[in-house]
C-alpha cells in the first residue's frame, strides 16, 4: 500500500469517474486504474462498483476512503512540520476563493502575497463553495475564502469582512438617480441572477425571495434572466436587460459609461466573508500571513474583521 495508491482512491471517490480521477491526479487512466485495482486486491475487498455511466463507492469503500484521506492529511502534516522547522512561511499555500470574490480580490491579493510573504506563493483554486469544502477536507486546498451560510462543523473560521450589496442598473434607468433603493422595490424590476451553485445567488434570493421563481428547471425566456458570472451580468444590464444585485468589491472604482451602483436603504443586505482551513492544519503561520496579506488590500466598503 502506497500513499500514491491511497491518492487515487480518494480521487476515484471524489470525481465518481476514473477518467476525471486520472485528469485530477495528472497520470493516465490506465495507470490509476492498475493501482486501484492493486489496492483492492491487496486488502481484498471491493472499493468501487463500476457502473455504466458512474462509480459508486461502497459502504467499506466509504470506510477505507476517509481513513486514506486521513492518511494523506497526516503524511502531508509531516512535511509541513519539516518545513516549519525551518521556515514556518516557507512554501506553497493552496488557497480556494469562490467565484463572486476572486476576480475582485485576488489581484490586489497577489500582490500583497508577493510584498510582504515572497517565500509563501499562493496556488489558487477557483470554485463553487460546495466544491472547495470538499477539497477542503480531502486535503487538496490548504485553506479557503468562503461567504458564510455554509456547514461543516469541522473547519477552524476566521472572519475577514462584511460586504454590502449594491443594486447594478442601466444608466438610462428610473432608478439611477436615486441615492438610494428599497428591497421592495426591486419586485418590479426585471432580476438577472447567477446561475444555480453560486452561493451569491442564494444572497441575492434571501434579499428578494420573490425572484425564486426564476430557477435552473424553468425553461423558455426565464433561463435567460441567469448568468454565468457576475461580469456577464453586468454587461446585461448595461444592455438594458434588467437590473441586478452586486457585491461591492466587485464595483468598478471607475465610473461606468452604461451603468450605475445603487446603495440599499439602511440596513443594507451583507454578507460575512471568511477564512476557512481544516483544524488539523498545521501551518498556523501561514494562515495568519494570509489574513494579514488580505487586510493590507484596498478591500473599498467592506467593514474588516477580526476575531
Amino acid at each position: 500500500m502506497t500513499l500514491t495508491e491511497l491518492r487515487y482512491i480518494v480521487a476515484v471517490a471524489r470525481e465518481r469517474h476514473f477518467g476525471r480521477a486520472a485528469e485530477a491526479c495528472f497520470v493516465s487512466q490506465p495507470t490509476l486504474s492498475v493501482a486501484v485495482k492493486k489496492l483492492e486486491e491487496e486488502l481484498d475487498v471491493k472499493l468501487f462498483e463500476r457502473g455504466s455511466n458512474e462509480i459508486s463507492v461502497t459502504p467499506l469503500g466509504e470506510d477505507i476512503v476517509r481513513q486514506a484521506q486521513a492518511v494523506l492529511e497526516q503524511a502531508q502534516a509531516i512535511k509541513e512540520i519539516a518545513k516549519r522547522g525551518k521556515d514556518p512561511l516557507a512554501g506553497a499555500l493552496r488557497l480556494g476563493v469562490i467565484y463572486t470574490i476572486g476576480p475582485y480580490l485576488l489581484p490586489d491579493l497577489v500582490r500583497s502575497c508577493i510584498e510582504h510573504v515572497p517565500q509563501m506563493p499562493l496556488m489558487l483554486q477557483e470554485n463553487f463553495t460546495v466544491k472547495l469544502l470538499e477539497m477542503l477536507r480531502a486535503g487538496e486546498l490548504d485553506c479557503a475564502i468562503l461567504a458564510e451560510p455554509f456547514i461543516d462543523s469541522n473547519l477552524a473560521i476566521a472572519p475577514l469582512y462584511d460586504e454590502p450589496f449594491l443594486v447594478a442598473v442601466p444608466r438610462s434607468h428610473h432608478l439611477a438617480t436615486r441615492q438610494a433603493i428599497g428591497a421592495e422595490e426591486l419586485k418590479r424590476e426585471t432580476m438577472l441572477l447567477l446561475g444555480t451553485g453560486h452561493c451569491f445567488r442564494d444572497h441575492v434570493l434571501e434579499v428578494c425571495p420573490e425572484f425564486a421563481r426564476f430557477s435552473s428547471d424553468a425553461d423558455g425566456i426565464r433561463k435567460s434572466f441567469e448568468g454565468s458570472s457576475l461580469e456577464t451580468i453586468k454587461h446585461m444590464v448595461a444592455a438594458g436587460m434588467g437590473v441586478t444585485v452586486v457585491p461591492s468589491l466587485s464595483v468598478p472604482k471607475e465610473p461606468h459609461p452604461h451603468l450605475v451602483y445603487i446603495p440599499f436603504e439602511e440596513p443594507a443586505p451583507t454578507r460575512r466573508v471568511v477564512l476557512a482551513w481544516r483544524r488539523s492544519f498545521t501551518r498556523y503561520e501561514a494562515i495568519a500571513a494570509l489574513r494579514n496579506a488580505i487586510y493590507a488590500c484596498p478591500l473599498d466598503g467592506v467593514q474588516r474583521l477580526s476575531d
